[in-house]
Parts: structure tokens; sequence; C-alpha cells
């Protein structure tokens, strides 16, 4: 039987609730596997597994309960190895690089930051820091609407300049919330969002952290943020050499929030 691999935690770790289940339908119970310091959080593997709601918050709800704990290093959804002596041999073999992993993590959460523009507001802003659109709409509307080119051009530079804005705004958010992190990673570029980062911040300044993106929204009143956390740090696991096969640390979320 194939084992799904929820995260990596030291030996020492707290020993899980009583019960607890995990993927699947219905849920599997969820294990330790042992080697040396370093312990990995399981699960047998269900047949068919796909990434379902149901199925990615139990796979989150998991860390979650976890990590409350103490610090665990989350693997992404899916993580799966052929049995359980893979892990445990991927443990043994790269337990230096999960011992560090463990110590500069420890005490740390992440939070998911993504941000769009309020397409009204930054439309504002656009016309207002550039002379050259708003003398061509103004051209266009004593004409009429403007002709057919005119229009096109319009589009285009108000397009182009939007676009500039959008790298522009994800700097400067990026700049606002980073001195309240202990570091970041800035994710894969998503659908409908012009940043989608990652900071990694000690549990004792989450506070802090969230006071600052309540600035970041007030300072950048056309942004729309959304704040997704705390979470186990998926985004700075840094995958050592090997995994168990299958498996891949890191990422910025499972999807499932």
């Amino acid at each position: 039987m194939s084992t799904y691999v929820y995260g990596i935690t030291a030996d020492s770790h707290p020993a899980l609730p009583e019960g607890m289940g995990g993927v699947g339908d219905p849920p599997l119970p969820v294990r330790i596997l042992k080697a040396g310091e370093l312990a990995a959080v399981v699960s047998d593997a269900p047949e068919g597994l796909r990434p379902k709601r149901r199925e990615l918050l139990a796979h989150q709800n998991v860390l979650s309960e976890v990590g409350a704990a103490g610090c665990v290093l989350p693997m992404r959804f899916g993580s799966i190895a052929p049995d359980d002596q893979a892990v445990t041999a991927v443990l043994a073999e790269r337990a230096e690089h999960y011992r560090e992993r463990l110590r500069a993590l420890d005490g740390c959460v992440e939070y998911n930051v993504k941000a769009n523009h309020v397409e009204e507001a930054v439309l504002h802003h656009v016309m207002a820091e550039n002379p050259e659109i708003r003398a061509l709409a103004e051209s266009n509307r004593k004409s009429g609407g403007g002709s057919y080119e005119s229009k096109i051009q319009l589009g285009e530079m108000v397009a182009s300049a939007v676009k500039a804005k959008e790298s522009e705004d994800a700097g400067a958010l990026e700049r606002l919330l980073e001195p309240a992190a202990d570091a970041v990673s800035v994710g894969p570029e998503s659908t409908g969002w012009l940043a989608n980062v990652s900071f990694l911040v000690n549990r004792s300044s989450a506070e802090e952290f969230l006071a600052a993106v309540e600035r970041a929204r007030s300072e950048l009143p056309h942004l729309e943020v959304r704040v997704n956390g705390p979470l186990p740090p998926y985004s700075f696991v840094e995958p050592g050499p090997a995994q168990p096969a299958g498996t891949a640390a890191g990422g910025a979320d499972t999807g499932a929030g």
C-alpha cells in the first residue's frame, strides 16, 4: 500500500490526537513514522485521490492540527511514497537538511497575500497619472467618441498603463509588508492576481504583520488585498536533494483556503 505524506516533524513532537483522520472517504487514520530524530506524519494513500475540496481541506486540517503543537515541514497535497520504508529511508538520508529546516522554521507560520486592482479605482489612477491618456480620452469625448482607430489606440494605452501599474503596485505591496516578516517567497503568477506573495512570520509577530497589511490597504486603497493564514510554512520548506517518490515540498498553499 502506498503511503501518503502530510509533513515532517521532530521525533519529539507531541503525539497526534487520538483517532485523527486524513485524506480518503472515509478518512484514513493518520499515524507517525519515525527515523532517528525525525518523524513523518502519514496515512495510507487512498485509491484515485483527486484534489477535491474535501481532500484538500483534510490535508490542510492535519497539518494545522500538527502545526498547532509544534513545527512541521508541510508537504504539498498529493505527496505519495511507494511505502512506509521509502519514507523512513528519505528521512534518514536527508536528516541533516530536515533538522536544519525544522530549526529555521520553529515558531513560524506563513501568510499568503494576494492582491488585485479595484478596476474603477485603478483606471482613475491611470488617467490621473498619464497626461497622454487624458488628452486622447478628452479628444475622443469632444469628437463624439472618436474614430475607430483612436478608440483602439486609447484602449491599448490604458491596457499598457494598467499593466505597468500592476507591476508597480505588486512591488509597493511587498515593500510595505516585508519589514514585518522574517522571509518572503514570491509565488507563481496566477490569473486574476497582480501579486501572490507568501510571508514567513514568527507567531509572536503575527499581530504586527496583520497591522502592516491594514496599513498597506490604507496606503493602496485601489488594491483588493486578501490574506490567507496562518498556514504551515509551505513556501519555505526548501526541498532537499531528494524527496519520497511522488512528493514535492513547498508551494504557496494547498488551495483549500
